[in-house]
């Protein structure tokens, strides 16, 4: 190591940086990958399918660094597809206006794209303008939000290319960082040296 000079140890690690940062980068661009297909499958609605590619995800995400989802994936799809299950036994009531959930659903379903809360608000108001004959409109539960996101965390470093080269990178800069120290104090040694003399 005493061969190498520290202008070449200086270019050795802005070299390994620009491939730390590439591994980097193709580790985020796998992340990406799975989560899109996650939602894809959610938009499909095939469950056995939506669990692997999930799974494809969780596992990918905890053995490589720089994956961090952020906000993470929701199943907006699946979560809309259970609500209007939900709607639809709930609309098996006896009433004397009829379905009243079906027509609440026909008023509210072409004002909005897809499940949210607006949704929900509009449907209740639908709801309301009927008079029930039972108190289901209150007894209807959906499910909760939080069932339909799902959060994975990346490990601070993980044994693949990128963390290697990360690591590789720390310990040249901290060569770097000793060469630079050692260099500085020995010349504050000489300095003092040569004023005793």
């Amino acid at each position: 190591m005493q061969r190498i000079k520290t202008w070449q140890l200086i270019v050795i690690f802005i070299l390994m940086c620009f491939v730390s940062a590439t591994f980097l980068r193709l580790n985020n661009i796998g992340m990406v990958e799975r989560r899109n297909a996650v939602v894809t499958a959610d938009a499909n609605g095939d469950k056995d399918v939506i669990q692997n590619r999930l799974y494809d995800l969780q596992r990918y995400v905890a053995e490589h660094m720089n994956t961090d989802m952020g906000k993470g994936v929701y199943l907006t799809e699946s979560r809309s597809r259970d609500a209007e299950n939900i709607y639809a036994k709930a609309s098996n009531d006896s009433n004397p206006n009829g379905n009243i959930y079906k027509k609440a659903q026909e008023v509210c379903a072409p004002k909005f794209s897809n499940y949210s809360y607006a949704y929900l608000q509009c449907t209740i108001n639908e709801l309301s303008k009927y008079p029930s004959s039972s108190t289901l409109i209150s007894e209807v539960e959906l499910p909760p939000a939080e069932a339909y996101l799902h959060v994975y965390y990346s490990p601070f470093w993980s044994s693949d290319f990128a963390g290697w080269s990360v690591l590789i990178s720390v310990v040249i800069l901290i060569m770097i960082f000793i060469r630079f120290t050692s260099v500085l104090i020995l010349r504050l040694m000489l300095r003092k040296h040569y004023k005793m003399i």
